[in-house]
């Protein structure tokens, strides 16, 4: 069963905690936190302020990016602190403390839960909140060791792992899931690899249709898709149907090879009235130079007839044919499957050859242009 990152988040603000506590006698004011322009003391307020932002926008269900929130660790106040030691202590305990927040919105939120989020689509769920929290914690932990000569620092392997598989779809995995995210997040080397100077997350791309959401598939959930398990969506009886598992394999492949394209990948079908997965439709790569992409799709059974791959397809198309890099889109479709030939026929494809006419691999080719 996937996880939604709630213990994740737990487990990475105990990990830079128990990092930054040997430190907590030096004056993080005035030491910079590595790589970044900030002190140790900023780079912990930034910390605390995205886990909070974070918490709020997924347990408030936040749309806008206005968050009418000013935050910041005040030892300014009557009877605080004025020792370093006392001081970070109680910053540290924040920390906790915000982390606590965000686990608390991830393991409360339901399933279909999104909020905004800038970098890429508007929106994230919670899983890619989970993830957005993990990787702020480990990276900053990581640049504020740096500065505080903690290093080096190795978190447990599978929270880089989550973060990647949620947030960096692009990114290759390599043996090592924490080099390959500090690489990812211009902080580290890797061999035969040039450092990114530009990065950000990227949460799933999700498209709505009146009766559908169509939601983008991650390589984390591919991968449980492709093992027999549900990806984390919850499917009517008798889903997913075999097209959506081998498409998932497909995204799985893509991303272990570091070819994968996630607007260009599966997509989940999912009903909004109940929340429950109907089918799959996705893409069977990003378009070639010539700007086609082949599109494929199927249900469930009992979802059958009801239009949805209909109206599914209808957006997905249209999304697709509105892009700069995208002129057409492809489908074959088996000659006695008159269901899926009269699909892609309302939604507006034509045939490629002569009426009745099939390829060497005994399907019909059909084709919309933009």
């Amino acid at each position: 069963m996937l996880s939604t990152g709630g213990n994740e988040v737990d487990e990475a603000v105990a990990s830079a905690v128990a990092l930054l506590r040997p430190a907590v006698d030096r004056n993080w004011a005035e030491v910079k936190a590595g790589p970044v322009d900030w002190s140790c003391r900023k780079t912990a307020e930034h910390i605390v302020i995205d886990l909070v932002i974070y918490a709020s926008r997924l347990a408030g269900r936040t749309e806008s990016a206005y968050v009418p929130l000013n935050i910041s660790l005040d030892s300014t106040y009557s009877g605080a602190p004025t020792d370093d030691k006392d001081i970070n202590e109680g910053i540290l305990e924040v920390i906790t403390a915000t982390g606590a927040l965000l686990t608390a919105a991830i393991r409360t939120a339901p399933r279909d839960a999104r909020a905004f989020h800038p970098a890429p689509y508007r929106s994230a769920n919670r899983e890619g909140f989970a993830a957005m929290g993990i990787a702020e914690v480990l990276l900053h932990a990581h640049d504020m060791a740096d500065g505080l000569g903690l290093l080096p620092y190795e978190p447990p392997a599978h929270l880089a792992e989550f973060v990647l598989t949620r947030i960096f779809p692009s990114v290759r995995p390599g043996p090592d899931h924490w080099q390959t995210l500090l690489w990812a997040a211009g902080r580290a080397d890797l061999p035969g690899r040039a450092r990114p100077t530009r990065w950000h997350w990227t949460n799933n791309l999700v498209l709505d249709t009146e009766r559908l959401r169509l939601e983008g598939v991650t390589p984390a959930a591919a991968a449980d898709l492709s093992a027999g398990g549900t990806g984390g969506f919850d499917w009517i009886e008798g889903g997913p149907f075999e097209g959506t598992r081998d498409a998932a394999g497909m995204v799985a492949k893509a991303y272990q090879a570091g070819v994968h394209r996630p607007e260009f990948g599966l997509y989940v079908l999912v009903r909004r009235e109940d929340d429950r997965a109907v089918g799959g439709m996705g893409f069977h790569g990003a378009p070639d130079e010539d700007g086609k992409a082949e599109v494929g799709y199927d249900l469930a059974e009992q979802a059958r007839g009801n239009g949805y791959a209909t109206e599914a397809l209808r957006a997905l198309a249209g999304w697709a044919l509105a892009r700069d890099d995208v002129r057409s889109l492809f489908a074959t479709v088996e000659p006695h499957n008159t269901p899926s030939q009269a699909v892609i026929t309302r939604v507006g494809f034509t045939p490629v050859s002569e009426e009745g006419e099939v390829g060497e691999d005994g399907l019909r080719a059909y084709e919309l242009r933009g």
